[in-house]
């Protein structure tokens, strides 16, 4: 019997093959084609089995019914030796009793019990052109499906983007009358045979997002993170064709936006040799336990396929400015006082810190650790959250009076989740701690995990920093998370609480935002340890890492931007020593490597030299007059042969102008370099290239090795600046210059 087919494209018009409209409920068995902005989405869904990814990848074009259904008929594989006598379907939710011996999608019991299932599609929906949370969404699907046996319900959602990115979750209900505890929900995407090799990132504080790869190998290569922070996980799980890189090669990559524990792996079965991307939360024993009619729903998980790492990238960077919550302001020139003053909070210094930054044009102001009652430094104090008045007699008036005098906004820092054991909440309440039977976790930085599922601990923490905020005129919030949640129970049932937890700090973050919408919000945990599309969706920034070290940062934010755009990231000019790795860099180096990203300033400008001020007034100026351009056009990187030149830039939407990056990391194989190619321009435009100040400074010594084009400019057409590229300046190791390329 021929499977009804169903196509759709990305305007949201239907070909129902004479069905009734797509947007009502339809048959159980059908083909079903998604597509937008060059991706499809083929997906077969049956009665007896959960939806199949029969392709994800390039976009195949308008395919008739006909061919979808050859399509369908060429998917399916041989029977081979050992196996089922029936091939054995790869579902988005795998399932052992369809015969899938690999990692299966939904893993529980109930009492030992219902520990496989089977589930029989009961209803499937589709629908174009609509929104969720104000997001456009091209099309959703919705599968409803039912397993009799074990007494569960399943519900899953799949939504290909207006830009092609692809996401998916599950929603777990238990009908049966006793408790089902949910051991995992992971969702799964296939790849094809050419997807032999992974990339993925690793890493750890001060030196997140670090490259891996590897060999596509039989067998499970899992990243597991169970600190509910990812300095050392990865935000993306990537495979593609060996080889692949910024500008070419299919790469297809999956996220999942949950700010607790999770797990991505990329899976290869044996003997038939499928391959997949899975990810999902990663829940700890017995942490999810549904009575009868409750629910779990897993986070989304994310897939974007392109060709090459940077298309994978830009279908990211659309959906998060897609969203109604994305700053659609200006990104503030910032300047934060941790590495400037760190405990020492002198208000005559602080006053001073803020006139230099005025000064420099600076327009926001963040106070950063150190300004609540008993925090001399991080051995007491957190989880009291109210002004120290030893240090602040008359409260942070006086610093938020001179702040806003000078015509900048004022920000603030917390670190709502921590609490220190020499606090006066920990000692009226340690059952608020995150702890497991009698005992505490080992301390991190002196502090402990305040368990925010407990009703009282939540609304301590919400009633101080209301009240903070509501007093003072704070514009921005840096909210931190310092330590792993180790051995993380909740006191009220003895039982595990990371997922809890994480949902209740989501509460407390989307209440917060709801009673002060005027106030911007950055996630820091440590740094990048918390820069997940869960977070993101309450955050306007995140602080890419405590490293402010510029030569570390060209690695770390390479990794980071791939899911999260410029203006986002948060990148800091710091001291000219590196407080983290004791390297010294020219000024020029640090504001280079800031600019592309939410400019702002982490050092003592009062103890800086006038030229040096006068220096960081330049970056300040060259970031706001350009920073529409750096924070709205598309991020590229290119595939340089030589290791020790990384170029990036950002290309204006429409292509008539954009700004590269040429980084000497270190000494080069060739002196001088040669030609670098400059990607994403029109091709049959033409351009003037020419340095951009202040990052058009070549150090001394170095004048005679200047390219002949390099004082007048030159003009090429983007054709030829992405084919054959220009020859570049001769540059000492950590340094950088920039290109402004602009239609002529």
């Amino acid at each position: 019997m021929t499977m009804q087919t169903y196509l759709a494209d990305a305007a949201g018009t239907a070909d129902t093959a004479g069905t009734a409209d797509a947007t009502t409920p339809g048959p159980t068995d059908g083909l079903w084609h998604l597509r937008a902005a060059g991706v499809s989405l083929v997906l077969e869904v049956a009665r007896s089995a959960l939806p199949q990814i029969l392709h994800w990848g390039a976009d195949l074009g308008d395919l008739p019914a006909d061919e979808l259904d050859a399509l369908r008929a060429a998917a399916v594989p041989p029977v081979a030796s050992g196996t089922p006598d029936a091939p054995v379907p790869l579902t988005i939710l795998p399932e052992q009793s369809a015969g899938w011996l690999g990692t299966p999608g939904v893993t529980g019991h109930r009492d030992g019990a219902d520990f496989s299932t089977r589930f029989v599609v009961e209803q499937v929906r589709l629908v174009h052109d609509v929104e969720r949370d104000g997001a456009p969404v091209a099309h959703r699907m919705t599968v409803d499906a039912r397993d009799s046996e074990a007494d569960l319900a399943l519900r899953i959602e799949i939504e290909m983007l207006p830009g092609g990115l692809v996401r998916a979750r599950g929603r777990l209900r238990n009908t049966g009358a006793a408790v089902f505890t949910v051991g995992s929900l992971d969702l799964a995407l296939p790849l094809p045979r050419e997807a032999d090799e992974i990339l993925d990132f690793t890493g750890r504080h001060l030196r997140e997002r670090s490259p891996q790869r590897h060999d596509f190998v039989a067998g499970t290569h899992l990243r597991e993170s169970r600190r509910a922070r990812s300095h050392d996980g990865t935000l993306l799980m990537t495979a593609g064709r060996r080889g692949f890189g910024y500008r070419s090669g299919e790469v297809w990559g999956v996220h999942v936006a949950w700010s607790g524990n999770t797990r991505t792996f990329a899976e290869q079965g044996m003997p038939t040799g499928e391959r997949l991307l899975g990810a999902g939360e990663l829940l700890l024993a017995g942490e999810v336990r549904l009575s009868t009619g409750q629910a779990y729903e897993s986070p989304w998980v994310y897939a974007s396929y392109g060709d090459g790492l940077d298309e994978l990238s830009h279908r990211f960077h659309t959906y998060l400015r897609s969203r109604p919550q994305h700053p659609g302001t200006p990104r503030k020139a910032l300047v934060n006082v941790w590495e400037a003053v760190y405990f020492d909070h002198d208000l005559d210094r602080l006053t001073a810190l803020a006139d230099a930054a005025a000064a420099a044009g600076v327009e926001r102001y963040v106070l950063d650790d150190g300004w609540f009652r008993g925090r001399r430094d991080d051995t007491a104090g957190l989880g009291d959250w109210t002004v120290d008045d030893d240090v602040w007699p008359e409260g942070l008036h006086p610093l938020a009076d001179h702040v806003t005098g000078l015509g900048m906004e004022l920000g603030l820092w917390f670190e709502p989740e921590m609490v220190n054991p020499d606090s006066d909440l920990a000692r009226a309440h340690p059952e608020w701690i995150l702890q497991t039977g009698n005992r505490m976790p080992p301390e991190a930085r002196h502090q402990q995990v305040l368990d925010l599922a407990h009703t009282g601990a939540w609304e301590h923490v919400y009633g101080q920093i209301d009240a903070i905020l509501a007093e003072y005129p704070i514009g921005f919030v840096k909210w931190d998370h310092n330590r792993d949640l180790v051995d993380a129970g909740h006191t009220a049932t003895g039982g595990a609480g990371v997922h809890a937890q994480t949902h209740a700090a989501y509460r407390l973050l989307d209440a917060l935002r709801a009673a002060h919408p005027h106030v911007e919000f950055e996630s820091c945990a440590g740094g990048g340890g918390r820069a997940d599309l869960g977070i993101l969706e309450r955050t306007e920034r995140i602080w890419t890492s405590d490293c402010i070290d510029a030569l570390e940062r060209q690695t770390i934010e390479a990794g980071t931007g791939l899911l999260v755009p410029p203006e986002m990231l948060g990148s800091h000019i710091g001291s000219p020593t590196s407080h983290t790795t004791g390297r010294r860099h020219e000024l020029s180096f640090r504001g280079a490597t800031a600019f592309f990203g939410h400019l702002g300033i982490e050092w003592d400008l009062t103890a800086a030299s006038e030229a040096e001020r006068s220096e960081v007034a330049r970056w300040v100026a060259a970031y706001r007059q350009h920073r529409d351009l750096l924070h709205h056009g598309r991020s590229v990187r290119t595939d340089d042969p030589d290791p020790a030149l990384r170029v990036h830039g950002v290309v204006r939407e429409g292509a008539g102008e954009a700004i590269f990056a040429v980084v000497q990391l270190t000494t080069g194989v060739w002196a001088p370099p040669g030609r670098v190619r400059l990607p994403g321009l029109d091709p049959d435009t033409t351009y003037d290239v020419r340095p951009l100040a202040p990052g058009d400074v070549v150090e001394p010594g170095h004048g005679e090795a200047l390219p002949p084009w390099w004082s007048d400019g030159v003009r090429l057409s983007g054709r030829t600046l992405a084919g054959a590229g220009v020859q570049l300046p001769h540059q000492f190791p950590e340094r950088s210059v920039l290109l402004h390329v602009t239609a002529v």
